[in-house]
């Protein structure tokens, strides 16, 4: 198992968390309606400090969703990195009630959904030979699960029950799109009842061949229907259409190795998080590359930080979650970088604006901007 912050599978026992989580399409509607956001979030108020590294700054106005994995915890920041809202209580904080091993958040509406992988062993030292989560949910402002897929600390790929889930997409039906990595599948499950409606990749087993993945690692509903995969050991993005047939493959023209993320640019263009190969390369329809930007070039640079999210911008940047960099950067076409949160290779956790710090950041977006990647409400960002 290499590494990266994901492909969590071991079963350990847990508790299955037993709480009445399981909304209504009323109450999903009325919770997801309501949009007017507090920033006072649970806990204490703490902060962590931005640094610019360039000639230009982004926009202060920007709020960032970061997933700070290896602390356990989802923090929202403004531009100049003081933490707004966090759920998850950082290292140690590994109950039902708390996320272990976060690869995944996005804000959809007053509530933030979110993916929980697990800590393999060695990373968390509340349990030092790993702990499993398996769970996909939705949490309120108040830090409460209003829903979930999967139980905790139960690995498995039976009814509810997921195999390191890396990722996670609310869809505008009000379905949710989970990128189940030790299953080998992607899913599309149907609250309240949690049906599994639509499913790519054959339940266990990993290969190349015809409805098969090799440790998927995102997907994201395009606006044609299909589903773009980041087939991570496959070392390919393919666009799958609801019949199952595959309509696109990207590989960079076969230079790409460890896919972690991909996303589809309103210029038609797929941009892929090469993760082995520490660049993000953005490629055309015929699968040219039109840009790229590698992660492990500044001096003091972990040589393989492995990154796993790169999202463009609506201004055009890009923002990268640069993961055993310890930070995450916003990089402007001409690959400088306007922001930073985190120190460069040092992992942290920041708590004051004197103490910033990030422990393999596997995720990061910019709240209300969804270009390139799937708008719960069915319009883009």
């Amino acid at each position: 198992m290499q590494n990266r912050g994901r492909r969590y599978r071991q079963g350990v026992p847990g508790r299955t968390l037993r709480t009445n989580m399981v909304l209504t399409v009323a109450a999903a509607g009325a919770l997801l309606g309501a949009c007017a956001r507090d920033v006072s979030g649970p806990g204490p108020a703490v902060s962590v400090t931005a640094s610019a590294d360039g000639a230009a700054s982004a926009p202060t106005s920007q709020h960032f969703l970061i997933s700070d994995q290896y602390n356990n915890r989802v923090i929202e920041v403004d531009g100049n990195g003081a933490i707004l809202w966090h759920f998850g209580g950082g290292p140690g904080n590994v109950g039902p009630t708390a996320i272990i091993g976060v690869n995944d958040a996005q804000r959809v509406g007053a509530l933030t959904l979110m993916a929980g992988t697990g800590a393999p062993p060695g990373t968390e030292p509340a349990c030092p030979a790993g702990c499993a989560d398996n769970r996909v949910m939705l949490v309120d402002h108040s830090g409460h699960i209003v829903w979930q897929y999967g139980q905790f600390g139960v690995t498995g790929s039976g009814a509810n029950q997921l195999s390191a889930p890396v990722q996670s997409t609310y869809l505008p039906n009000g379905h949710v799109l989970i990128t189940d990595q030790g299953n080998q599948r992607v899913i599309e499950v149907a609250p309240p009842f949690n049906r599994i409606v639509w499913q790519y990749g054959d339940t266990g087993v990993g290969g190349s061949g015809p409805d098969q993945l090799q440790d998927p690692n995102s997907a994201e509903l395009l606006a044609n229907g299909h589903v773009l995969i980041a087939d991570e050991n496959n070392n390919r993005v393919i666009e799958v259409a609801r019949d199952h047939h595959i309509a696109a493959t990207f590989t960079a023209g076969g230079t790409v190795s460890g896919v972690a993320f991909a996303s589809r640019l309103p210029n038609g263009n797929t941009l892929i998080t090469d993760s082995n190969n520490n660049r993000i390369v953005e490629v055309d329809a015929s699968d040219h590359v039109v840009w790229q930007y590698l992660t492990n070039t500044a001096t003091g640079s972990n040589p393989s930080p492995l990154p796993t999210r790169a999202v463009r911008l609506r201004d055009g940047t890009t923002l990268i979650s640069d993961q055993f960099n310890h930070r995450v950067i916003v990089v402007n076409h001409a690959g400088t970088i306007v922001r930073s949160f985190g120190n460069l290779n040092h992992l942290g956790f920041g708590t004051s604006n004197t103490m910033q710090g990030l422990n393999g950041p596997y995720d990061a977006k910019v709240i209300g901007d969804f270009t390139g990647l799937t708008p719960p409400d069915g319009f883009g960002g």
